[in-house]
C-alpha cells in the first residue's frame, strides 16, 4: 500500500478499531489472501476507504481495494486521485488472531504506514 501517513488528516488514537461495516470487507480480504496477517484499513475524509492485506514482512498480501458504504462505486474525488494520502482521515492494521508480537506490529505499521501512531 505504500507508505501512508495520517500527517494531513487528525491523528488517531492509539488504537483503532474496524467499524461494523468494515469487518465484512476484512473477513473477505483475509479469507482470499491466505498469507496475510493483517489487513490495512485507511479511511479517507470523503467517506471512501482502501484496504489491502499484508503478509508477515510488511508487503501486499492481496491487490488494494477501494469502496465506499452503501454506494455502487468510489466518490468522484477518489476516482480522480485514487485516495490522496493528503485525505487520510485514520489509518489502521486491523490482525488476524493470533496477532503478531507488538514489536513484529510496530515494524509493520512503520513500513506501511510510515508512522507509529496508528495500530
Amino acid at each position: 500500500m505504500g507508505k501512508k501517513s495520517n500527517r494531513a488528516g487528525k491523528k488517531t488514537a492509539k488504537k483503532v478499531p474496524a467499524e461494523k461495516n468494515e469487518l465484512a470487507m476484512i473477513g473477505g480480504i483475509l479469507e482470499g489472501s491466505p498469507d496475510a496477517i493483517g489487513v490495512v484499513v485507511i479511511r479517507l475524509d470523503c467517506g471512501c476507504r482502501k484496504m489491502a492485506a499484508v503478509d508477515e514482512k510488511g508487503d501486499p498480501a492481496s491487490k488494494i481495494i477501494m469502496y465506499r458504504d452503501n454506494a455502487e462505486s468510489i466518490c468522484d474525488q477518489c476516482k480522480k486521485d485514487t485516495g490522496d494520502y493528503m485525505r487520510v482521515t485514520e489509518s489502521f492494521i486491523h490482525w488476524e488472531e493470533p496477532a503478531p508480537s507488538a514489536e513484529k506490529q510496530a515494524a509493520i505499521r512503520l513500513k506501511v504506514l510510515g508512522d507509529e501512531i496508528n495500530n
